[in-house]
């Protein structure tokens, strides 16, 4: 299992649990090439599309931005998952989101703050990794650590000069945009990097996270549209 299925599959629960009830009309957005949570929606009977610029091929995927994704109405539900903290726009986002929803509609977030990846998360993080297999692409925490060790910076310097060269927005900054467009029905802060750790469950992540050895760098939010 790839961490991307780890996460798709770890998320899952959280994600149906603040659905309408099928066959409510589902938009995700920044689905990826994998095609995010859209096969699990359309199995549970849900009406669903995904948007992403590398959204896989076929009529339940849009290949667009979601500034230029113009549905034919509005839907009953929006999953945004990890997909918010590196838009060019936040504010302009956010709008989008709360237009494309139908009043009361259901708003379902998943994010990273990623202001939270202080040096102690992240040396947890580097001590479970196994090197990248032969003709295995490196994964995104395998860069940093290779990154920071060539970088020759202290961990918070390094880390936002990386955020900041990326455009990525602090976890807080989300949360007050969603707060200030939606009617907030769940916040809740927890594991973000098990899916690419080698042998360390979400369990145990939230474990370390509850003893006080690393901060939370998960966010799930649930919200209705007024």
């Amino acid at each position: 299992m790839t961490p991307d299925d780890r996460w798709l599959a770890a998320v899952w629960p959280f994600v149906r649990g603040q659905l309408p009830q099928a066959p409510a009309t589902v938009l995700e957005v920044g689905c990826g090439s994998l095609g995010g949570f859209v096969p699990a929606l359309l199995d549970d009977g849900y009406q669903a599309v995904g948007v992403d610029p590398e959204a896989p091929e076929g009529s339940d995927y849009q290949r667009v931005e979601l500034e230029h994704y113009d549905p034919p109405w509005p839907v009953e539900c929006v999953v945004a998952s990890t997909s918010l903290h590196h838009v060019a726009d936040l504010d302009e986002v956010l709008d989008r989101l709360e237009a494309l929803l139908v009043p009361g509609g259901a708003l379902v977030v998943v994010e990273w703050a990623w202001e939270r990846f202080d040096e102690t998360t992240a040396r947890w993080c580097f001590d479970r990794l196994v090197p990248p297999a032969p003709g295995e692409e490196p994964g995104w925490l395998h860069r940093h650590q290779e990154r920071w060790a060539g970088s020759g910076q202290p961990w918070d310097s390094y880390c936002r000069a990386w955020a900041s060269q990326e455009g990525l927005h602090p976890g807080e900054k989300i949360v007050r945009g969603l707060d200030a467009r939606f009617s907030r029905q769940l916040h809740a802060e927890g594991p973000y990097y098990f899916a690419d750790l080698a042998g360390t469950s979400e369990a145990e992540e939230q474990a370390a996270i509850d003893a006080g050895l690393i901060r939370a760098g998960g966010i799930r939010y649930a919200a209705k549209r007024a």
